[in-house]
């Protein structure tokens, strides 16, 4: 390709002063602008020359700096465009939309997730302004571009990467808003469930953000942006951080791996499904009385920290563990056979006379048919905080799923998994919260603006 023609001028030289580099800049930018094939911002180009300078690169007929750079009308993969890293960066979600982002957005391998807390004093009025800031700078950085104050200079030259920022509401924040007659009864807290090992200070929250990109240092710019937007209207209650498997990574997309190395995600309900708006998203009209009716198009995240007993588990046999399953580890296959996406044959009997899927197996407690229907779109992140004291990984899975209505979904569910679920010996649930997630914002709102305004 014609703009991967070796360029020595772009070479970085120990003796250039600033103004040399810019000169030398500047006519790049005037060649690739004349080049109507070739679209890159001006904003990128200068950290990847200045990237490139710093570590010695020169451009050849074989990559370089500019191979990074995305190349219009060249989709993700294709022959000729730029390389796997440019492609990844360049993807871009829309900010506003019928439903926030990060909801059915595939599955990012960067995460955080926080919530916060009003600080002492704000109220609605504060609320307001700090979801406007919050949703400027979404609305900036899932372009790719600088946050609107001031920047942090992070993500500097790195595309949109898939960003996304979600926001939610908590049960006390409508206490401290005076907003307690707009509260769905959908935000009723969760039941307690006998399980449960739930560190207070790291669960709840008045206010929630969820991150993900597919860049790590997106993702942290993101989150830098969305701390310092908080200013004295807030205060981090709890952080936590969390990855998936890269796009690309694998031959073919697969459903994403946990850190016990199951395949998790199989029965997630399908947007492509007749059912799936109903099942997820809050409907226009509804029986709600009409003061819930900002959460139309909305939906509710239940959060929970599960930690893995990673030690405990590593020891099972590989026969054991997928009898704790329910499903084959290699492929995730039902261990009543056929493929990932062969509907398990629940009433299928071994040799011995019993279930071929037992009767406390995780995929069949869990599964819709076993809780009148009830689904949920799990959308989660593993984490790693470290090794314990003694010697055990702190590491599991920030598990979040999303729903039309939790005492519908995740509630019934849990309910069954908390009397006898064969994996509860291995998981440990530490700490939980429950939002309502307003719908996407349309042009010129910002999220949350028809319960704070309406």
């Amino acid at each position: 390709m014609a703009h991967r023609r070796d360029r020595p001028h772009l070479r970085h030289r120990p003796d250039d002063r600033p103004e040399e580099r810019e000169d030398r800049l500047s006519s790049v930018t005037d060649s690739i602008r004349s080049n109507p094939d070739i679209e890159i911002s001006r904003r990128r180009l200068l950290g990847t020359v200045g990237a490139a300078g710093a570590v010695g690169l020169a451009l050849g007929a074989t990559g370089g700096a500019l191979a990074h750079a995305s190349v219009a009308g060249s989709p993700a993969g294709a022959p000729g465009a730029a390389g796997t890293l440019a492609s990844l960066g360049a993807t871009e979600v829309a900010f506003h939309g019928d439903h926030q982002a990060g909801i059915t957005t595939p599955l990012q391998a960067k995460g955080h997730v926080l919530a916060f807390d009003l600080a002492p004093g704000a109220g609605r009025t504060e609320a307001a302004a700090l979801l406007r800031r919050w949703s400027d700078t979404a609305r900036q950085l899932m372009a790719g571009a600088a946050a609107p104050t001031a920047d942090t200079g992070i993500a500097l030259d790195a595309g949109p990467s898939s960003l996304t920022l979600t926001f939610g509401f908590g049960h006390s924040f409508f206490e401290r808003t005076g907003l307690t007659a707009r509260r769905p009864a959908a935000l009723d807290p969760l039941p307690d469930f006998s399980s449960d090992r739930l560190d207070a200070q790291r669960s709840n929250g008045d206010l929630w953000v969820q991150i993900g990109a597919d860049d790590g240092l997106v993702a942290f710019h993101a989150l830098r942006a969305v701390q310092k937007d908080a200013g004295d209207a807030a205060r981090v209650r709890w952080q936590m951080n969390g990855f998936n498997r890269s796009p690309g990574a694998t031959a073919k997309p697969m459903t994403a791996r946990n850190l016990m190395g199951q395949v998790d995600g199989t029965g997630n309900p399908k947007p492509s499904e007749p059912d799936f708006d109903k099942r997820i998203f809050v409907p226009d009209t509804g029986p709600g009385p009409t003061e819930h009716a900002w959460m139309a198009g909305g939906s509710y995240a239940v959060v929970r920290r599960i930690r893995m007993l990673l030690d405990d588990w590593e020891k099972q046999s590989l026969g054991d563990q997928e009898r704790v399953i329910g499903r084959r580890k290699a492929d995730g296959a039902p261990l009543t056979g056929g493929t990932e996406t062969t509907e398990m044959a629940l009433d299928k009997i071994g040799g011995d006379g019993k279930p071929v899927i037992a009767s406390n197996a995780h995929a069949r407690i869990s599964a819709p048919e076993q809780n009148g229907g009830a689904a949920m779109l799990r959308r989660p992140f593993s984490f790693h905080d470290g090794i314990a004291p003694d010697g055990a990984p702190d590491a599991g899975l920030l598990f979040i799923c999303w729903q039309a209505d939790p005492l519908r979904g995740f509630v019934p569910v849990q309910r069954k998994l908390d009397r006898g679920d064969a994996l509860s010996a291995f998981i440990r649930h530490e700490s939980s919260g429950l939002y309502a997630v307003p719908p996407g914002p349309r042009a010129g709102e910002y999220v949350g603006q028809r319960l704070l305004e309406g």
